[in-house]
C-alpha cells in the first residue's frame, strides 16, 4: 500500500461509527465523489483498503482521491437527504449523474391543401402549425402514428400536390392504412376530413373522436350515403382496436413508474417506463458504469432520478432490492406530499411490466456497447495472434503522409468494438523537425499524444486523449515499431504496439513487431479487421495532408508576389478562399484584409493579369 493509501485509510479509521456523508477530493480540491453511510468509518475505509477487490470504476475514483471530508447527521434519513442536495450542488463525476436531456415534443400540422402530421422535437417550421408542448417524447411519437394509421394519412416522404399522379400507390394503400393522395383520384375535400378526424383524435381522445364519427356515420346513413357510413364504421372499429391493442401496455394502477436495470461487461442501462391513467405514456433509458453492488445502483440511480423534477408517482416498481429502500421511500414521499410505496412484483400483470422494462433496458445496452459477433470474433482471433492479455476493444491506429518530406502530417483512427470510432480520430501536423524521416515523426506523433494523456486522465473520459488504448497499431514495419517503444517505456505506458505491414502490391500482408513479423495464415476474421483499420488510417491520414498541401501550394503562388509574405497570403486565403476570387478581386476588395496595402493590391492585380 502506497504512502497516500496508507494516510487515508488511517483517517478513515479514526471516523465514528455513526451515519453521515463523506466527500472525496481530488489534489486540487475538487469533489469527485458524494456517499452516504449508516456507519462512516466501516463505508470510507473499505475504499483505501484492497484495490483489486474494486470495480474499475470506484478502483480509478481512489486513485484521484487525496483527502475527504465528512458531516455528521443523526440518522440515516437525514443522510440520504443531505447526499442528495449535496450531488445536486456539486454534480461529483464519480456519482451516477442521470443527465436532464428530457425535452418538449410537439405535434406538426403543415399548412396548405393536403395537410400532414407529425411527431417533432422542435419548432422548425414557420410554414407550420403547432401543437404543443408535450412533456412525453414517446406517447406524442406514438399517438401520431395511431392517428395516421387509424384515418390512412401517408407516412411517406411524397410532397402533395407536387408528388400527384407521378406514381403508382404503394404498399400501405393495399394493406388498408394509406388513403393515397398520389393516385390522384382521392378528393381533397375527403382527405382534409381525415386530417380534421386525426386531429380531434390527438386533442380530445379516442372517445370523444369515436362519439364524432359516429354520429357522421348516422348522418351519412341518413343521407343514405352508406358508402360513406360503411367507411367510417370502419374507422371506428380501427379506433377500437388500437384501443384494444394499447391495453398490452397499460397498468393495474392509474399512475407508476416501471424502472429495471440491465448490466453487461461493466456497463449498466437503467430503463424507465411512466404510466398515466393505466397506459403507457412515456419511456425513457439511461447508460452508466456498473456499480460495485446493484442494491446500492437502484438507490442512487432512484434519488438521482427524481432530483431531476421529475412528477413521483405514488407508486414504483422494481426489477430488484434497493439499498436503504425505507430511507428513499420516506424522501419520495416528502417531496410528493403523499405516500410513496417501493415494490417488487413477484408475479402477475405487473411483474410481466417490470421483466419487459428490463428486457427494453438490455436492448439499449446491446445495441450501444455489444459488437456483433462477428466484430467480437475478430478482435478475439486478434487478440490470439497478438498474445494480447485481453480482448482490444479500443484500437488506435497510426499514419504518416507527405509528398518528397513537405507537409508532414499524421493520421490517428480509433476503432472501438471492431467499428471506427470517428468522433475519437485526430490529426497531427509533424512540426518538430523538416525533411522526410517516418521514424521521428511517428515518434513525434505519440508523444505528443501521450502528453496529452497525461493532460486529461483525470477527466475520466471514454474517446480522446484521457484515456489509453487496448492496442496501438503503426502503419510500417518493425522499424516504426522500434521507433515508439522506448517512447512508451519512457512514459510509462503499458500498452501493445505492432506495425501494420502492406506487400509490393499495397495490400495488408502480416503484422510486425519489433523483431519480426506475425503471419496471418488462416486468421481471415483478424486480416479482414487489420485490413479495414490500415485501410480506413491511410485514407485519413492521406485526405489530411492533401489538404494541407493544397493550402501549401496555394500559399506559394502568392508568397511569389512581391511584398506578400505567409502571414499576407494567409489572410488572403482566409478572406477569399480561393485564388480565383483573389484574382476577381478589386483593389478595395484586396485592401481589405488585414495588412494588404494598396501597394500590394497593386502588385497581387498585376500577378493574375499576367504584367
Amino acid at each position: 500500500m502506497d504512502e497516500r493509501l496508507r494516510r487515508l485509510k488511517d483517517k478513515a479509521n479514526k471516523l465514528p461509527l455513526t451515519p453521515g456523508v463523506y466527500i472525496m477530493k481530488d489534489k486540487n480540491k475538487n469533489i469527485i465523489y458524494i456517499g452516504k453511510a449508516k456507519a462512516l468509518k466501516n463505508r470510507v475505509s473499505q475504499y483505501f483498503g484492497a484495490q483489486e477487490k474494486h470495480l474499475n470504476k470506484v478502483r480509478k475514483m481512489v486513485e484521484n482521491v487525496e483527502d475527504f471530508d465528512y458531516i455528521l447527521t443523526d440518522s440515516e434519513f437525514e443522510a440520504l437527504v443531505l447526499e442528495c442536495s449535496l450531488i445536486k450542488q456539486n454534480m461529483p463525476k464519480y456519482n451516477i449523474l442521470l443527465k436532464d436531456d428530457k425535452g418538449f415534443s410537439y405535434i406538426k400540422i403543415t399548412k396548405g391543401n393536403w395537410r400532414n402530421i407529425y411527431a417533432v422535437l422542435q419548432k422548425d417550421d414557420s410554414n407550420s402549425d403547432y401543437l404543443g408542448p408535450y412533456t412525453a417524447g414517446f406517447s406524442v411519437t406514438k399517438a401520431v402514428e395511431e392517428a395516421k394509421k387509424v384515418f390512412k394519412l401517408p407516412t411517406c416522404n411524397k410532397v402533395f400536390p407536387r408528388d400527384i399522379g407521378k406514381d403508382r400507390p404503394c404498399l400501405n394503400y393495399h394493406l388498408g392504412l394509406c388513403c393515397a393522395p398520389c393516385s390522384g383520384k382521392l378528393p381533397l375535400s375527403e382527405y382534409e376530413k381525415n386530417v380534421e378526424n386525426a386531429l380531434d383524435f390527438l386533442q380530445n381522445g379516442s372517445k370523444k373522436t369515436i362519439k364524432n364519427l359516429t354520429k357522421q356515420m348516422e348522418e351519412a346513413a341518413e343521407r343514405l350515403d352508406f358508402e360513406q357510413a360503411a367507411k367510417i364504421r370502419d374507422t371506428i372499429r380501427s379506433i377500437e382496436k388500437v384501443g384494444s391493442n394499447q391495453k398490452v401496455v397499460s397498468s393495474t394502477y392509474k399512475v407508476q413508474d416501471v424502472f429495471a436495470l440491465s448490466v453487461m461487461d461493466g456497463k449498466a442501462c437503467w430503463a424507465v417506463l411512466r404510466f398515466e391513467d393505466n397506459r403507457l405514456v412515456d419511456s425513457e433509458h439511461f447508460f452508466t458504469d456498473e456499480g460495485e453492488s446493484i442494491a446500492e445502483m437502484r438507490a442512487e440511480l432512484i434519488t438521482s432520478y427524481y432530483s431531476l423534477n421529475r412528477k413521483i408517482p405514488p407508486r414504483i416498481e422494481l426489477d430488484g432490492e434497493i439499498a436503504d429502500g425505507e430511507n428513499i421511500a420516506k424522501w419520495l414521499s416528502e417531496k410528493r406530499g403523499t405516500n410513496v410505496s417501493l415494490v417488487i412484483p413477484q408475479k402477475g400483470e405487473q411483474a410481466k411490466l417490470v421483466d419487459m422494462c428490463k428486457a427494453n433496458a438490455m436492448q439499449k445496452l446491446t445495441e450501444k456497447y455489444r459488437c456483433n459477433d462477428r466484430s467480437r470474433e475478430a478482435l478475439e482471433e486478434l487478440a490470439m495472434m497478438l498474445g494480447l492479455k485481453a480482448t482490444p476493444e479500443y484500437i488506435e491506429a497510426y499514419d504518416i503522409s507527405h509528398t518528397g518530406g513537405s507537409d508532414n502530417v499524421a493520421g490517428m483512427v480509433v476503432f472501438k468494438d471492431g467499428k471506427p470510432l470517428k468522433s475519437g480520430y485526430k490529426r497531427f501536423a509533424i512540426r518538430g523537425f523538416s525533411g522526410q524521416d517516418d521514424y521521428r515523426s511517428m515518434e513525434e506523433v505519440l508523444s505528443r499524444r501521450f502528453d496529452e494523456y497525461y493532460k486529461h486522465k483525470e477527466q475520466g473520459v471514454t474517446v480522446g486523449f484521457g484515456r489509453l488504448p487496448d492496442l496501438i497499431l503503426l502503419d510500417g514495419g518493425k522499424g516504426q515499431v522500434n521507433a515508439v517503444l522506448p517512447l512508451l517505456s519512457q512514459y510509462g505506458i503499458d500498452v501493445p504496439v505492432f506495425g501494420m505491414v502492406k506487400n509490393s502490391k499495397h495490400r495488408t500482408s502480416a503484422i510486425s513487431t519489433a523483431g519480426g513479423r506475425i503471419d496471418f495464415n488462416s486468421r481471415k476474421k483478424a486480416f479482414n479487421l487489420v485490413t479495414n483499420i490500415q485501410d480506413e488510417v491511410h485514407r485519413y491520414s492521406v485526405a489530411y495532408h492533401r489538404k494541407k498541401h493544397t493550402k501549401s501550394a496555394l500559399s506559394a503562388a502568392l508568397t511569389d508576389i512581391k511584398g506578400i509574405g505567409e502571414k499576407k497570403a494567409k489572410n488572403l486565403m482566409i478572406k477569399f478562399k480561393t485564388l480565383e476570387a483573389i484574382g476577381k478581386a478589386d483593389k478595395e476588395a484586396l485592401m481589405s484584409v488585414p495588412g494588404i496595402t494598396e501597394a500590394n493590391a497593386i502588385e497581387i492585380i498585376k500577378a493574375f493579369k499576367g504584367e
